[in-house]
């Protein structure tokens, strides 16, 4: 076998190791493999730059592909760059301690990949969210228990709702599937009931959609434009966009830009 098949085969090996603990420390991690820690280090820095795990004080994490669901399969990949710049933005309005209220949407997932390992308490609905959180040492992690939409990976229904109801959170970030001048829309009429509890649980709501959700309807309303605090989206929004999302008094983050107001 050739130095690089077997560099490959161990790092495959490694990454495998840190998705069943969730987190690992180095030092255990270089005692398993049996290898030094430089070797660890350097396997790490590659997992990391391909996305499959994020480096944190002392360990590592697990950030790598979601479960096989449909709604991933199929939405995930979509406007992937743009739900990755959105995703940097918004985390930037979330402060370390924040306890945090996530959806199960597609770039919601991303905005989660991106707080795995800070300190923050983590509440969710979803089942793929969760998952990126187990073991993480840094926050706390609630699930939001119900009946499982098995396409989405997320709990809906009288359950959720029930446990929500108790709940007080800093922030909740929602993903949304279509935005109008009337408001934001999602696709599970159950699914709108539960956020407009998450959204009532929480001191501020930040939306995160791209652009290509906007000028568009779909099956259940949710809220006016005004109802959020803060609203992420890409640098494709239009000009007559941006001024009506302001002029509801929403704080209006555009990522990859300096246009924050």
């Amino acid at each position: 076998m050739s130095p690089t098949a077997v560099t490959d085969q161990r790092r495959q090996q490694l990454l495998e190791l840190v998705r069943e603990r969730g987190f690992a420390a180095l030092p255990e991690l270089a005692e398993a493999m049996e290898v030094s820690a430089s070797t660890i280090r350097r396997d790490l820095d590659h997992l990391e730059q391909n996305g499959s795990a994020k480096r944190t004080h002392g360990g590592v994490f697990y950030t790598g592909p979601t479960p096989k669901l449909p709604h991933f399969d199929q939405r995930q990949s979509a406007q992937w760059d743009k739900k990755k710049a959105i995703a940097e933005s918004c985390v930037e309005l979330i402060d370390d301690g924040d306890t945090v209220l996530l959806d199960g949407g597609s770039t919601t997932y991303e905005v989660a990949r991106l707080l795995v390992g800070r300190p923050v308490q983590v509440v969710t609905n979803s089942l793929p969210v969760a998952s990126l959180f187990t073991g993480n040492t840094q926050g706390d992690l609630i699930v939001i228990g119900g009946y499982v939409h098995a396409p989405t990976g997320v709990c809906i229904g009288s359950y959720a709702n029930k446990m929500l109801a108790d709940i007080n959170v800093r922030r909740t970030v929602l993903s949304v599937a279509a935005i109008t001048e009337r408001g934001y829309y999602n696709s599970n009429l159950l699914l709108v009931e539960l956020e407009r509890l998450m959204m009532a649980a929480a001191d501020e709501v930040i939306v995160v959609a791209d652009s290509t959700k906007i000028g568009h309807k779909s099956l259940a309303y949710v809220c006016p434009l005004g109802e959020v605090d803060h609203m992420v989206v890409d640098n494709e929004i239009s000009e007559d966009w941006r001024s009506r999302i302001l002029a509801e008094g929403v704080k209006l983050h555009v990522a990859g830009t300096t246009d924050n107001v």
